[in-house]
This record gives C-alpha cells, structure tokens and sequence, in this order.
C-alpha cells in the first residue's frame, strides 16, 4: 500500500475517533427540559402561546438536567439576544429534594415584562460546574393595542360556572315559556347586544376543570389542570410556580382598580381562586384563602363573598366521634395546604412571605384590615356601603337556589340542616358588590361574579337544581346589566369556564310512569308551561308536561324526571358525615364513593338516588358524576367594548379583548 495513502488513512481514523469522542461528550451535556413561558413548537408556523400585554408581568424559568456529579451553577435569561438583568434577589437556583426531575436544576427569574409590542425570542444559557453550557430557545409575543376611543373603566365578568348553551335555554323555557314557537321573554344575557362562541380548552386537556377555565380568561394564558395563575413546573412546593399577572394585579398596578369576587361556592374553589390566587393545586384551601388577604396589595381585593368559613376559622384540636377527620369548629384550616413563599417571589412580585398557621384566625384578619365582616343576609343588609366586605355564608358551598327559595317559602328545611339558613342570593350578593366596589374607588373596578352551582349541579345531573341556578344566575347578570345602563364606562360579560355534562333538552315528559316512554319529543313535547311566583322562580318544577334533559357526559342514574326533595351529599361540608347531612342521598345520583359517609349508603352498590321508582340510565363515563365536556361555549357582552366580543374566539383572547377595552382600543 502507498505509504501516503496510508498515512491519510491512520489520520482519518484518528479524527473520526475524536469526533465521535466529542459526540459522546456532546450527548451527555446538560439539556435544558422545560422553558418558562411555554412556546409553541407543534409546527413552525403555529400560533404563539404565551401572549401578554405591554408591562404586564409573568416569570421566566427553565428546567436544566445536569451530568451526574455536577451541578448547575448560573442560569442566563436572554430576549431578542439581550441578557435580562434584574436583581439578584428576585432570581434563583432551586435543586434537590424539592425538584422533581432527577439531577435537575431550576432557573427562575421573577417578575419580567416588556412593553415592546411583537414577536420575541427567549433563550436561557444554563452553565454546568465543569463549563458546559445547556441552551434552549423559545418565543413569546407582546400584543399591542391602539388607543381610538373612551377606555372602560369597569369590568364585570359574569361567570356561569358549567354553563353551556342548553343550560340557558332551558332556563328561558322554564322561567319565561314558550307559545306557537316564540319565546315569551327573555333572560337578561339574551338581551345582550354582542355574542360570540368561545373555545374553552386548557393547556394540556381539551377538556378543562375550573381553574383553567377561569384563569385563562383573565390573564391571556393557557393554565394546566387543577393551576391557577401559574405555568407548569418542575418543583413539588404547589405555591412556587413561574407566575402570570392577572388582570386584577395588572389594572391595580397601572391604574389604582379595586377588585370584587363574588361565588356561590366556597370562596377557595378554582373559579373565584383564579382571579387572585398562584398555585398549581386548586385545593390547597388554606393557603388560598390566606393569600387573597396577604396579597391584596396586588389585586386590590375590596369584595370577598361566597361559602368557605370553615378556612378562616382557627383549627380546634378537638374532633368529633363521627368526624375525627375534621375539627369539631367546622375548621378544616391545615399546615399541608398552607404556603410559605420563597424569597425571589417575595422579592419580585412583593408578595407577602406567608405562614404555616393552621390557628390563624383569618376572619379577624380581615376585619382588623378594614374588611366589614357578614355572617349572613342581614348582616350583609345592614352593613350599608363599607369600604371593604368580606361575607361568609356557610362553612362551603352555598346551598342551591332550588332549596334556598323553598326555605325562604317555609316549604323546606333543607338549608337548617345545614345551619345556614339566612343565605342571601346571587343577585342580592352581586347588588352589594357594585355597590362596595362602585362608591369607594373613582379608579374603578374587576368584579367577578359565579354562579358556581350550575355546573356543581350538572355534575350531579340534578336538572331541577341546576335550571334554577341559572335563573338565579341570570338575575344576578340583570344586575350587573342594570348598573351599566346607569355606568356607560362599564363593560358586562357573560360566559362560562367549560360546559357540564353535555346537557340538551330532549323534550318533555307526557306520563306518570317515569319510564323512557314518558319521554315526549318533536310534536309530542310542545311547549312546557311553568308558574313563576313573585320571587322570579317557578312554584313548582313539576308539571305535566315537564322539560326534559338528557346528558352527553353522563354517569349511570335512576331517573324519575321529578325534582329531588333533597340535594346530593356534598363532600366539602365538613359535618357531611353527622346527622341530618349523612341521611342525604349519597354521591352523585346515590352511588357510594368518598362522598357516601354514612353506613346505610356505603352498603350500596349502584346508584340509589330513585332506585325504587326510577328508570336507569346507562351512562357513558366512570363514577357516579357526569363531567365537563369541550364543547364550546357562548359569551355574550354589553356596553362600553362589548363589541369586541364577537365570532369564534379562544378563552386567552377574552383576556386581550379587555385588555383592549380598558386601554382604550375602541371606538
């Protein structure tokens, strides 16, 4: 062989030896596996994801596998290639027991905005012990608005929680009929000027649970499941995700607004939470409801009404015999769902620190903070116009509107047994909040309004119960609408989180049997014809010729299409397992599970609710609920910017849409 010949050979043995040394290394370097905020890279043309307006605030963070015996020593955050700079508190390095990724490193940088309105590049450099560097890039996007007219200076965002469209239809056939095809009324959102159709997904389900669903309307990003007002990480402490601003933080900053949250259920569930609250665990109660106290210098938080007292009641150590899970006050407060928060978000949001303090008593806290404290409706009527108001109604979720208008007609004792039997309604609740919110700051206001139960309702396929929550919702919208017509500077939105159940009206009832051939459709339905009483609600919900709902995410159940003289145990009740609660019909529809804590209902084995005398509906879902479902769903607006809100739009571009409003980027 050619001496030369063979040199080059040797040499190119050599050389691909050392590339392939070098690859070697290569693949073993530290890789950056998640970047704060999330981009998008199902393709290279996709829509961006995270979206935000001019200065308003989120984090930025990123997850780093480091090389076994190595560490992480210095994250670099750089947008459009320019090396963000802030202080060194408000920044942080987080490894060990409390990261979840073996090896893994996480990078935060708190409290980042920009004003520059476009396209941005985000890149972290994350710089390993040994000198190797993990890079990774992403984008995310400025959405600018143009001042062209008066901004809105009021937002009133009205939340039907489950609320799909056969949800406000059977509502306006209950309470206002039907003749030779012609609805005889409307509701007060029918009459809304404005409507679109809203799709509802969160970030990683089609289909979403409350907190998503809420959270992505008010701070224009896509949450995951069971997270509110934060984005996925890599850590276990529930309290410490990268943040987004929400509305309520951001037009309190720039503008001084106070901010109203007013629910039907207990006030720590993810709807009212995720107007106000950053964590990646709806049901860490304790802690949730101490931070819409502790961080009202954020949010402007002036109104607090709804269920939950057993949160800001102390902790008692003494239990009951028959309830040794709970404390024998109604206190569920607890160290495992409280938060303590590390010190880059304290320094970088000027959030407070937080306590493990089970025995805080957080309804003094309040009140020695200026909040006007009611116990029930009276006290709600009698505390006139405070500067703040805080109104606990019961220990959880509020009882239904179904068996509060029975109660107050001397026709149920539903409401005693749970001792609460002083409620006030929506509609009463949501007149005091303008009122609060609307006299004691000229900067204006974000009121949240929920009708929680509609889709708690729907969950337990009670359609009598879940119908008359969307009556007393859509008198609560009256208000709301009532107040705008007087305040042309509001804007009113009607909408829901997510769907429930899949109702539809599939037509009415034509015998006594309870049998699918009671079951009238087309001609055979006609028009369902319901007596309204005084109160705005119907003297009874049985009648010849009664609506009837099916359900396309529905459960097993007998169904007898009559009203239930009782509700469905509710498992959030800390007495559900005493009496008279644990004599209520178990779980959704009767079938045992977690909420079936009495001994005569954890012996059954199916669905009970009816059992005698129903007809059983095969169902088409696990368990015993019916859930949530994709389908989108309408929202409606009136008022000032009320015609942005038109055609088919995700739930982020709600949040762009107001923000469009309220700057003034509508004529």
């Amino acid at each position: 062989m050619n001496k030369n010949l063979y040199k080059r050979k040797c040499i190119s043995i050599v050389v691909a030896t050392m590339l392939a040394t070098t690859a070697g290394v290569s693949m073993a370097a530290p890789k950056v596996t998640r970047l704060t905020p999330p981009s998008n890279t199902v393709s290279a043309d996709a829509t961006t994801l995270s979206r935000f307006l001019p200065g308003q605030r989120f984090d930025l963070q990123a997850t780093v596998t480091a090389d076994a015996g190595t560490t992480i020593i210095g994250f670099e955050f750089q947008v459009d290639g320019v090396t963000v700079n802030v202080p060194t508190a408000r920044t942080s390095i987080m490894s060990g027991t409390g990261v979840t990724v073996a090896n893994g490193f996480v990078g935060s940088l708190r409290a980042y905005s920009n004003l520059i309105s476009g396209m941005h590049t985000l890149t972290v450099n994350a710089t390993q012990s040994d000198g190797q560097v993990a890079t990774l890039t992403g984008n995310f996007e400025v959405v600018g608005t143009t001042a062209q007219g008066k901004p809105v200076k009021n937002i009133i965002f009205m939340l039907g929680d489950g609320m799909g469209a056969a949800h406000r239809t059977a509502a306006r056939i209950m309470v206002k009929g039907y003749a030779q095809g012609k609805a005889q009324g409307r509701l007060a959102m029918d009459t809304f000027p404005f409507t679109g159709m809203v799709m509802t997904s969160s970030l990683d389900t089609i289909v979403t649970d409350s907190a998503p669903g809420m959270a992505n309307y008010v701070n224009g990003n896509k949450q995951a499941s069971g997270q509110e007002g934060v984005w996925p990480d890599d850590t276990t402490d529930a309290f410490d995700n990268p943040r987004v601003e929400y509305l309520s933080e951001f037009l309190h900053r720039t503008r001084g607004t106070s901010l109203g949250i007013v629910t039907t259920a207990d006030v720590f569930d993810a709807t009212p939470a995720a107007n106000a609250v950053h964590t990646s665990n709806r049901g860490n109660g304790t802690g949730i409801v101490d931070q819409y106290l502790d961080d009202r210098n954020l949010t402007g938080l002036s109104v607090l009404m709804g269920g939950g007292r057993k949160w800001f009641i102390p902790k008692n150590s003494t239990a009951t015999a028959a309830n040794p899970s709970n404390t024998g006050n109604g206190s569920v407060r607890a160290t495992g769902s409280d938060y303590v928060l590390p010190s880059d978000i304290v320094a970088g949001w000027g959030a407070a620190v937080g306590s493990k303090d089970p025995n805080r008593d957080l309804i003094t806290d309040f009140q020695n903070a200026g909040f006007t404290y009611a116990a029930d409706k009276t006290d709600m009527d009698n505390a006139g116009v405070p500067s703040k108001l805080l109104g606990l109604f019961s220990y959880s979720n509020m009882n239904v509107s179904f068996d509060k208008i029975n109660g107050r007609r001397g026709t149920t004792s539903i409401v005693n047994d749970y001792g609460f039997p002083n409620q006030p309604m929506l509609d009463e609740m949501a007149d005091k909040a303008i009122k609060v919110l609307a006299n004691n700051n000229p900067n204006g206001f974000v009121l949240m309004v929920e009708g929680a139960s509609i889709d708690k309702q729907a969950h337990l396929m009670d359609s009598d119960r879940w119908i008359e929550e969307t009556i007393e919702f859509d008198r609560a919208v009256k208000v709301a609408q009532d107040f705008a017509k007087l305040n042309p500077d509001t804007l009113v939105i009607v909408t829901a989180d997510h769907e429930c159940g899949g109702a539809a009206i599939i037509g009415a009832s034509v015998g006594t049997t309870h049998t699918v051939a009671d079951v009238g459709t087309y001609q055979a339905a006609k028009f369902p014809k319901y007596t309204i009483s005084a109160d705005g609600y119907p003297v009874t919900t049985d009648i010849a010729g009664k609506m009837l709902i099916g359900y396309g995410g529905n459960a097993d159940r007998y169904e007898t299409w009559q009203s239930n003289d009782q509700p469905s145990q509710d498992s959030q009740q800390p007495f559900v397992g005493q009496s008279p609660l644990n004599n209520y019909n178990c779980g959704a529809n009767g079938n045992p599970g977690t909420q079936c804590m009495s001994a005569t209902n954890v012996a059954n084995v199916g669905p009970v609710r009816n059992i005698s005398s129903g007809y059983l509906v095969i169902g088409q879902v696990p368990g015993d609920q019916g859930v949530h479902t994709a389908t989108d769903i309408p929202l409606s607006a009136f008022g000032r910017g009320a015609s942005l809100f038109t055609g088919v739009m995700d739930n982020t571009d709600v949040f762009f849409k107001m923000g469009q409003a309220v700057l003034g980027g509508v004529k």
